[in-house]
C-alpha cells in the first residue's frame, strides 16, 4: 500500500490509501475511482470531438471569412501541430503534477479556446482559439489512460478501456455528423457556441468531483528534450499535413525541408531519451518499446488510425464530390457506424477481460482489411449509397473490435512506472498516424485524379478512381495488421522494474 493525497474541494489534502493493482478495492476507494474515471471520460470525449468537426466546415469558413483553402486548412493543421508538440511532454507532466490540477488546467484551456473561437472576429483569432483548444485536448487523453491504468485492477481494465475506445473512435467518427447538422441551419460560429456551455459544465463538474489519485514523483524537466520533441514531432506532422493539403502530385520544397528537419530532430530526441532514461530522467521513456506486445500494438495503432482517418476523410469526399450528396446527408450516413462503435465498446471490453485481446484483434483486423479491399474495388460514380453505409458500418465494427484490446494489451504489458510514458507514446503515435493517413490518402487521391483528368477523364470519374486507389493502399496496409494480431499477448498484472516484459 502507498499513501496518496485526495483533495476534497478547497479543503487541505488528506492522505488516502491507494490499493496496489493486485489487492481488492474497498467500497469507498472503488467509488472514488469510478467518479474520477468517468469525469475524465466525459472530459476527454468533449475535447476530442473537436478534432474532426472542422473538416466539413472549411467551405463555409472560406466563404464567410474570405480566405483561401490553404489558409482554412490551417485550422486543422495548427490543431494537429499543437497536439503533436504538447502530447510528448505529458509523460513528464503526469509524473510531476497531480490529477486534479492537470484536469482543471486542460479543461480550462479547452474552454478558453472554445470561447475565443466562438467570439472570433476573423481568421487570425479563430486560429488562436483552435491552438488553445488543442493545448487542452493534448493533455486530456494521456491523463485519462494513465489514471485508468493506475486505478483500475487488471481484471477489469478491458471494460474500462472499452469506455475509452468510445472517446478515441466514436468522437472523431461523429464529428462530421454533428458539423453537418449544425451547418445545415447555423453558421460555423455555432460549432463553438454549442460546445461552450458543455465545456463549462464539464469544467465545473471536474472542479467539484475530481480528486488527486495518481502517483507522482519529482521528475526533472529537460529543456533540450522539449525543444527537440517540438521540432521533431511538429516538423513531421506539419510536413505530412502539407502533403495532405496539396492538390496535385507536386510536393513543395518547404514540405520536404519540414519532413527532413523533423526526422533529424526526432532522431536527436530519441538519442537524448536513450541517454536520460538511464537515470530515469527522460521526457518520454522509450523503454516501453522493450515490450514486444507494446511495440506490436503501436504498429497496429498506426494502421488503425490511418484507416479510421482515411474513412473519415475519403468517404465524405466521395459522397459529396462523386455521388452529389449534401454535407448533412454525408454526415448522417456516417452516424450509424459511430453509434455502433459506442454500443460495442463495453461488450468488447468485457470480452477482452474474459478471453484476452487476440480472439478479438484477429477477426477485427480481417474485417477492416476486407472492407477496405471492397471499397478499393467497388467505388464508382454509380455506387449506391446503401453500399457505402454497409461498408462504413462493417468497418466501424472491425475497428471497435481492435481499439479496446490494443489499449488494454499495450499499456497492460508495461510496468507501473512507465504508464504515463506509454500513454503519452500511444497518444503521440495516434496524432502522427492521423496526419500520415491524411497525407497519404489525400495526396494519392489528388495525384491519381489529376493524372486521370490529364488523360481526358471526367472530373467525377477521376476523383472516384483516385479514392479507389487510396483505399487500395489502405487495404494493403490493413492486411499486415492481421499478421501482427497473432503477436499480441494477453496482458498480465503490470511487471515491476527488472521483470521481463512480453
Amino acid at each position: 500500500m502507498t499513501d496518496d493525497l485526495v483533495t476534497r474541494g478547497d479543503a487541505r489534502p488528506t492522505p488516502v490509501p491507494t490499493p496496489s493493482p493486485t489487492s481488492p478495492l474497498d467500497p469507498e476507494t472503488a467509488r472514488r475511482n469510478n467518479v474520477v474515471i468517468w469525469v475524465l471520460i466525459v472530459g476527454a470525449f468533449v475535447v476530442i470531438l473537436n478534432e474532426t468537426v472542422m473538416g466539413v466546415a472549411l467551405p463555409h469558413l472560406m466563404e464567410d471569412l474570405n480566405i483561401s483553402a490553404v489558409a482554412a486548412q490551417w485550422l486543422t493543421t495548427a490543431f494537429l501541430l499543437t497536439m503533436s508538440v504538447v502530447i510528448p511532454t505529458t509523460g513528464f507532466m503526469l509524473q510531476r503534477f497531480r490529477t486534479r490540477p492537470i484536469f482543471i488546467a486542460a479543461m480550462a484551456l479547452f474552454t478558453a479556446g472554445t470561447l475565443i473561437a466562438a467570439l472570433a472576429p476573423g481568421f487570425e483569432v479563430l486560429l488562436v482559439g483552435r491552438v488553445v483548444q488543442a493545448g487542452g485536448t493534448a493533455i486530456m487523453l494521456p491523463l485519462l489512460m494513465t489514471t485508468v491504468m493506475q486505478l483500475e485492477p487488471p481484471a477489469t481494465r478491458g471494460r474500462r478501456m472499452g469506455s475509452i475506445s468510445v472517446v478515441i473512435a466514436v468522437a472523431p467518427a461523429i464529428g462530421p455528423t454533428i458539423s453537418g447538422l449544425i451547418l445545415s441551419t447555423f453558421s460555423w460560429r455555432f460549432m463553438f457556441v454549442f460546445v461552450l456551455p458543455i465545456a463549462i459544465a464539464v469544467l465545473a463538474l471536474g472542479w467539484a468531483l475530481m480528486k488527486d489519485v495518481t502517483e507522482t514523483r519529482d521528475a526533472p524537466m529537460d529543456a533540450l528534450s522539449i525543444v527537440l520533441s517540438a521540432l521533431g514531432f511538429g516538423g513531421i506532422v506539419f510536413g505530412l499535413s502539407r502533403i495532405g493539403e496539396a492538390s496535385g502530385g507536386d510536393v513543395p520544397l518547404s514540405t520536404v525541408a519540414s519532413l527532413a528537419g523533423g526526422a533529424t530532430a526526432l532522431g536527436l530526441f530519441v538519442w537524448r531519451q536513450l541517454v536520460l532514461q538511464r537515470v530515469d530522467d527522460a521526457l518520454l521513456d522509450l523503454r516501453t518499446f522493450r515490450s514486444r506486445t507494446f511495440s506490436v500494438s503501436i504498429v497496429m495503432f498506426v494502421i488503425m488510425m490511418m484507416s479510421l482517418f482515411g474513412m473519415i476523410i475519403l468517404l465524405p469526399i466521395f459522397m459529396q464530390d462523386v455521388l452529389g450528396l449534401t454535407v448533412l446527408q454525408s454526415g448522417l450516413l456516417l452516424l450509424p457506424g459511430g453509434i455502433l462503435m459506442g454500443v460495442c465498446a463495453r461488450p468488447v471490453g468485457h470480452a477482452v477481460d474474459r478471453f484476452g485481446p487476440r480472439p478479438l484483434l484477429i477477426p477485427g483486423a480481417a474485417i477492416v482489411a476486407g472492407v477496405l479491399w471492397t471499397l478499393a474495388v467497388v467505388l464508382s460514380p454509380t455506387t449506391p449509397w446503401q453500399l457505402l453505409l454497409a461498408c462504413h458500418v462493417a468497418l466501424s465494427a472491425g475497428l471497435a473490435l481492435m481499439f479496446t484490446p490494443l489499449f488494454t494489451a499495450s499499456l497492460g504489458a508495461l510496468p507501473r512506472h512507465l504508464y504515463s510514458h506509454g500513454s503519452a507514446t500511444v497518444s503521440t503515435i495516434q496524432q502522427v498516424a492521423a496526419a500520415a493517413g491524411t497525407a497519404l490518402f489525400v495526396s494519392t487521391m489528388a495525384a491519381v485524379a489529376a493524372d486521370q483528368m490529364a488523360g481526358g477523364a471526367e472530373e467525377v470519374s477521376a476523383v472516384a478512381t483516385g479514392i479507389r486507389t487510396a483505399y487500395l493502399i489502405a487495404a494493403a496496409l490493413a492486411s499486415t495488421s492481421i499478421i501482427a494480431a497473432f503477436f499480441i499477448e494477453r496482458p498480465i498484472d503490470a511487471p515491476e522494474p527488472g521483470h521481463a516484459m512480453h
